[in-house]
């Protein structure tokens, strides 16, 4: 196993399990635009890409319809759905485990920016975070590599010392894009074959093997 300094987390699906508040409020816009609402299973797969591109390529909307279910979503979120959440049992310990072995760690997620601070506040886990890097909410920096390098260029690292660790496909081909390795966990929204198709250097099904490897 290589000698990683800085460990990129994902937090969606990763630190947090957040599907209800994003569930919730992308049923919410739908309903407020007037829209069928799919059945809720179906809705899992908003979780991780970002929200404009969502709703464009699974529901069918232009730029503009988007970013008017974006406002909307926003409108329910910002005090309501971002607290529909709750920390993966174990990540707070891979983190403090992580950390202690002299590793440093910051946040990735194409999650505005300003909601990753406040979500890492509210569970307490500001002490396990040298960076907190997200998108912006000008529609900025929403790409997960351009999430990646942010973050990257902000901690002041080097690829061939840095790892990603995420749940989702996005997460594996944003780190390999910036030329960086990646983790795919398995206890989040993702699957072994999205993750293995994606080309996660590693996979871990559970937060405490997940530190097992980066620190073998």
């Amino acid at each position: 196993m290589k000698h990683y300094e800085l460990i990129l987390f994902d937090l969606d699906g990763t630190i947090t399990d957040s599907a209800e508040g994003i569930i919730n409020c992308v049923e919410h816009a739908l309903r407020q635009m007037g829209r069928d609402v799919p059945q809720r299973s179906s809705l899992y797969r908003f979780i991780g890409p970002p929200l404009m591109d969502s709703f464009r390529d699974f529901c069918g909307m232009d730029n503009e319809q988007a970013a008017e279910a974006t406002r909307l979503y926003r409108e329910r979120y910002k005090n309501i759905g971002i607290f529909e959440n709750s920390v993966y049992s174990g990540a707070a310990e891979m983190l403090a485990r992580i950390r202690a072995a002299g590793r440093r760690t910051a946040l990735a997620t194409s999650k505005p920016e300003v909601y990753a601070r406040r979500i890492i506040s509210h569970f307490f886990l500001d002490e396990y975070f040298d960076f907190v890097g997200g998108a912006e909410m000008t529609g900025e920096r929403t790409n997960k590599a351009a999430v990646i390098r942010y973050v990257m260029k902000s901690c002041g690292a080097e690829a061939d010392k840095t790892l990603m660790v995420g749940d989702r496909h996005h997460d594996i081909e944003g780190a390999a894009a910036e030329g960086i390795d990646s983790l795919g966990v398995l206890y989040g929204y993702g699957n072994r074959e999205e993750l293995e198709k994606a080309g996660a250097d590693y996979i871990a099904e559970t937060p405490a093997q997940t530190a097992d490897i980066i620190l073998a």
